[in-house]
């Protein structure tokens, strides 16, 4: 009886509460191991198993996750991961849900790394108001990098396409190894020492933490930070994060978006400058403008502290017609006394005299004169006698006054 009584569970029951229990038991757990059977599916989950010695586990990382890991793994490599443990219901197996993914060994120098961080940042290195501004329009660029790195060609193609006009400086050094570090302080100390650029890119391309290190270095840090010239990173993929990327002036995801951000396009740099011709000319015609509008108002001002040139030039010419009406009237009057003095000579002429009939007699004997009493004629001496149409020499023989 107490066997019938019993609950029978099913096997998806069975699965389910496994499941539950293992997610109850189990909080997110770190495990290393060998990849084996990896397989990238079109959705972009990844399946594999981690095994070792002793087991295996199947795993599964969903597209979600696996896009920061920064790499492809494959069978064969070692790994670390943080997963959950879960179990998949249909089939009852056990297997780890991973939430990140790491090559094996990495922890150490994770751990380095975000001391090292931790450190620079309590010494403010990565503090904004410490980084310099790059330059909008800079007169040449210099690039930190390996001549063998790809990284390199892509810059220099990128610059060649958004700015060929910049002149570029390579400061050539290794990127990778113990060596690296030393190289990337030199050649930030010769960009300093010979000053012919105005932005310096550090670049280099992607891959694991340990090709990366490199960049994680301290005294590279200090020298960073340090430079007079701005520091633009592009270090790695967008995932791969460096001390170098904080302490930079500025970070790029890729060395492609290192040059895109250091230099300006051509065709925008045209358009900006057509931008400010087009503004120059306006504020010039807004200039001409005001400065018309001021001739304006002076003009109206001194048209009212001024006689109007119009109404000048019409008195003007009523002054001369004035005038010339007055010099009219003096020239006719001065005519017509001309000819009333010509008539009153006329008048006095002695011709005219004669012209009436009168005559005029002269002394001839005691000096020419005019006989004007008849007393003065005696008979014997000659006497000119003028008559209107002539003259004529008389002598008297008797004289018998009135």
């Amino acid at each position: 009886m107490s066997e019938i009584s019993r609950q029978i569970l099913t096997v998806g029951d069975l699965n389910r509460a496994i499941a539950s229990s293992l997610e109850e038991r189990f909080d997110t757990v770190w495990v290393s191991g060998e990849i084996s059977n990896f397989k990238a599916y079109d959705s972009g989950h990844w399946y594999f198993s981690l095994k070792d010695e002793e087991g295996q586990i199947r795993c599964v990382m969903f597209r979600g996750k696996n896009g920061q890991v920064g790499f492809m793994p494959q069978s064969g490599d070692l790994v670390e991961v943080s997963a959950n443990l879960a179990m998949y219901v249909p089939r009852g197996d056990i297997q780890l849900t991973i939430h990140s993914l790491r090559r094996a060994g990495m922890g150490g120098l994770y751990e380095a790394f975000l001391k090292l961080k931790a450190k620079l940042a309590k010494e403010g290195l990565f503090d904004d108001d410490r980084k310099r501004e790059i330059p909008s329009h800079p007169r040449s660029i210099g690039i930190i990098t390996s001549p063998q790195a790809a990284a390199l060609k892509d810059v220099l193609s990128t610059l060649a396409r958004r700015a060929p006009h910049i002149p570029i400086v390579i400061y050539p050094t290794l990127v990778q190894g113990p060596d690296a570090p030393a190289g990337i302080i030199s050649a930030l100390k010769a960009a300093e020492k010979e000053n012919a650029v105005d932005v310096i890119l550090l670049v280099r391309g992607g891959g694991s933490i340990e090709d990366l290190w490199a960049f994680n270095d301290e005294q590279l840090a200090y020298a960073i930070a340090q430079s007079s010239i701005p520091v633009v990173s592009g270090v790695g993929h967008e995932t791969d994060v460096t001390i170098a990327d904080f302490v930079a002036d500025l970070r790029a995801p890729t060395p492609t978006g290192a040059a895109e951000l250091a230099a300006p396009r051509r065709d925008q740099m045209l358009q900006e400058l057509d931008a400010i011709g087009q503004a120059m000319l306006q504020r010039v015609r807004q200039r001409v403008e005001r400065e018309a509008q001021t001739l304006d108002q002076l003009a109206l001002r001194l048209s009212h502290a001024l006689p109007n040139p119009d109404r000048m030039r019409e008195q003007i010419l009523s002054w001369q017609q004035r005038l010339n009406q007055a010099w009219s009237v003096r020239v006719e009057s001065w005519k017509r006394n001309q000819i009333h003095l010509q008539s009153q000579l006329e008048m006095l002429n002695p011709q005219r005299t004669l012209e009436r009939g009168y005559a005029v007699v002269l002394n001839l004997a005691d000096g020419v004169h005019a006989v004007r009493d008849p007393k003065e004629l005696k008979s014997g001496p000659e006497y000119e006698i003028r008559l209107a149409k002539g003259a004529a020499v008389v002598k008297l023989d008797d004289v018998k006054p009135n």
